[in-house]
């Protein structure tokens, strides 16, 4: 079987795909391939089973963008995919059409975040018929959390017919023995000496890009009413700033000692050992992977209560669910977490992310469903 994956940017296949290809590969005898933006150093790193086929995507409708629909067309046809797999908005319109054009079999649109949730206006509209007829040309849609597959038929995306989460949601789940929660007192005590922040100093930490989606302007006024010598806030993603964000509070951020912005990092789970609370005031998300991630370090959390984040932990038990774009109920929850029972909701918070989303679980039924989709799963394996 043939299979091919295929994402806007190389980002996302190292983030949430090269796991499960890693996982495939051991477990199958499918020969693999991946379509994204040229990057030389991806493909240098990129293990020798894996075929890569650079496409050029650009963002917005452009001159680009049907190029690289063209050249996708021409690598279906040539390849004869039995299926292939898109995520990203741009990825995803141009592999649906030229997926459907190619006559590929198993067209699968994993739906993990819908940009058009985000808009408003003439806008929100235009993205939301791009969202429809991607869904319309797959052939199966799996969107990564079971509120945005109920959100999705609420929204007549696709029909209740259509569509399906895998086990209780997520890209890839979590890989223990990286998130292995047995080393949080050492990790923890190597953040904190590195950045001199007190052992009885109350940390916050967020994961994600700076900007006004992902709540930021929320969690920096929430942090600005709060803060105090003993109270720190870490940022960990991308340094670069999304024009949305309020620079007023951003540059008053960058003065402030105990707000630290770390930048990418491959240790994230040591980064999540060092903190008390993890934060993601997210206005939209596909599921939230870094919720669990910072629940299997025993990590509560503070998350907007939208689909996806609010799927990935238990509210009172494991963190505090609050609106979204709503930076006094963020404080109040931020504040609030700080006199809860931590060990306990951590200890939840690990229980609960250990049974629902261990990766190799994830894995495996995600090679079940594959199986099925392109008809040779054997029910009596």
């Amino acid at each position: 079987m043939k299979i091919c994956f295929i994402t806007t940017i190389s980002l996302t296949i190292k983030r949430f795909i090269l796991p499960l290809i890693k996982y495939m590969h051991e477990n199958t005898d499918w020969d693999i391939s991946v379509i994204c933006s040229d990057d030389d150093e991806f493909a240098k790193m990129l293990p020798a089973y894996v075929h890569y086929y650079p496409v050029h995507m650009e963002r917005g409708i452009s001159v680009a963008g049907i190029k690289a629909m063209l050249k996708m067309k021409k690598i279906f046809k040539q390849e004869k995919f039995d299926l292939i797999q898109y995520s990203t908005p741009n990825a995803s319109l141009y592999a649906s059409l030229a997926g459907a054009f190619a006559k590929v079999p198993v067209r699968l649109y994993c739906q993990w975040g819908m940009a058009y949730v985000g808009f408003s206006g003439i806008k929100r509209k235009i993205f939301k018929f791009i969202e429809k007829r991607v869904c319309k040309l797959s052939t199966w849609v799996e969107p990564d959390s079971k509120s945005n597959l109920d959100f999705s038929h609420k929204e007549n995306l696709y029909p209740e017919s259509k569509g399906s989460v895998i086990w209780n949601g997520s890209a890839c789940g979590v890989d223990f023995n990286k998130f292995n929660i047995d080393k949080k007192d050492e990790y923890r005590k190597i953040i904190r000496e590195k950045y001199s922040i007190p052992e009885n100093a109350f940390v916050y930490i967020f994961i994600g890009r700076v900007t006004r989606d992902k709540g930021i302007n929320e969690l920096l006024q929430a942090y600005k009413n709060i803060e105090n010598d003993n109270t720190y806030l870490m940022f960990l993603g991308g340094n670069e700033i999304d024009q949305t964000v309020n620079m007023d509070l951003y540059n008053w951020s960058l003065n402030k000692k105990n707000i630290i912005y770390v930048g990418n990092t491959n240790i994230v789970e040591q980064y999540l050992s060092a903190a008390d609370c993890y934060v993601l005031p997210s206005y939209r998300e596909g599921f939230g992977l870094s919720v669990i991630e910072a629940e299997a370090m025993g990590v509560p959390v503070v998350v907007t209560d939208i689909p996806g984040p609010k799927d990935a932990m238990i509210d009172n038990e494991t963190g505090i669910k609050v609106p979204k774009a709503d930076a006094n109920s963020l404080e109040e929850a931020m504040v609030n977490i700080k006199s809860m029972n931590l060990q306990k909701m951590g200890n939840k918070a690990h229980e609960f992310v250990l049974n629902s989303f261990e990766q190799n679980i994830l894995f495996e039924k995600i090679i079940e469903d594959r199986k099925r989709l392109m008809g040779t799963f054997d029910k009596n394996r």
